[in-house]
């Protein structure tokens, strides 16, 4: 039993590796550097995942090097791929069908990705004009994603993402309202590495695609902001307020810094690697 013939609820958009084959730690490839203690090419396996599929150092990944396995998110991805797409087999029981899983489950992890978004969308009040779209949307990604290997991989993802990600980009006028209406406040992938935002109003600005990389915003006011796909990876959000932002997930404040001063948004935690 798969659970998800009746459709994908919410709880079933996060990772759940007990069920999975440790697809995160073999499928995608890595390089060196500060997210990462050595290089690993796409399909072969960390050296650290054990023979039960669990990661041998999970409980160290931040001192050992490994911060960026700690900011990854499936979506569930993986344990669907793994239970329901290729019916609870194995790579290692199966290698012949490794190549294919490991394609598999970088389509499945889009497709999740969008139905998160998507389902976030749809508990905002100001866009209940548009929650009609966003069912007809969130059903027919959840179609595809309920297909078989060859489905999958005959997908081309890109034109849904550039779909989905128009109807977000309404969703985020409506919600942000008057406070992201003037031109200063469109920062979509603008480059921000390092900038000192100390104590900025920031409210209503779409950081959608933004690379914030390093970036001190400790004491911003970031409410009511998209971050959707904002690079987050260490910057500075001490005491920032980050109520009511929108499109945050919560491996974009795993790579972050912070403390107990700063304000996530309600559906978020603050990390735990963060100072009390």
């Amino acid at each position: 039993m798969t659970g998800y013939g009746g459709g994908i609820n919410r709880h079933q958009l996060r990772a759940d590796c007990a069920r999975c084959f440790g697809l995160c730690c073999v499928a995608p490839a890595f390089a060196a550097s500060a997210d990462f203690a050595i290089d690993k090419p796409a399909g072969h396996a960390c050296p650290n995942l054990g023979a039960s599929f669990r990661c041998g150092i999970h409980a160290d990944l931040r001192p050992r090097g490994f911060a960026g396995c700690t900011t990854y998110d499936c979506f569930g991805a993986g344990q669907r791929i793994a239970q329901e797409t290729f019916g609870g087999v194995s790579w290692r029981d199966a290698p012949d069908n490794a190549g294919r899983m490991f394609a598999a489950f970088a389509v499945m992890r889009n497709l999740h990705e969008l139905l998160y978004y998507l389902d976030e969308a749809l508990t905002m009040r100001p866009a209940r004009g548009l929650h009609g779209e966003l069912r007809e949307a969130r059903s027919g990604i959840e179609e595809l994603a309920s297909g078989g290997p060859d489905a999958l991989l005959a997908l081309d993802a890109a034109p849904l993402r550039a779909g989905v990600g128009d109807l977000l980009h309404r969703v985020s006028a409506l919600v942000r309202g008057d406070q992201g209406r003037s031109r200063k406040k469109d920062r979509r992938g603008a480059d921000l590495v390092g900038a000192v935002l100390t104590g900025a109003d920031l409210r209503g600005t779409n950081f959608r695609g933004a690379l914030l990389i390093g970036a001190d915003l400790s004491g911003a006011d970031l409410r009511l902001t998209d971050l959707l796909g904002a690079d987050l990876r260490g910057a500075n959000l001490g005491g920032a307020d980050l109520r009511g932002a929108i499109f945050l997930i919560q491996s974009q404040l795993d790579g972050a810094r912070g403390d107990a001063a700063t304000r996530p948004p309600a559906t978020l935690a603050c990390p735990t690697h963060w100072p009390g």
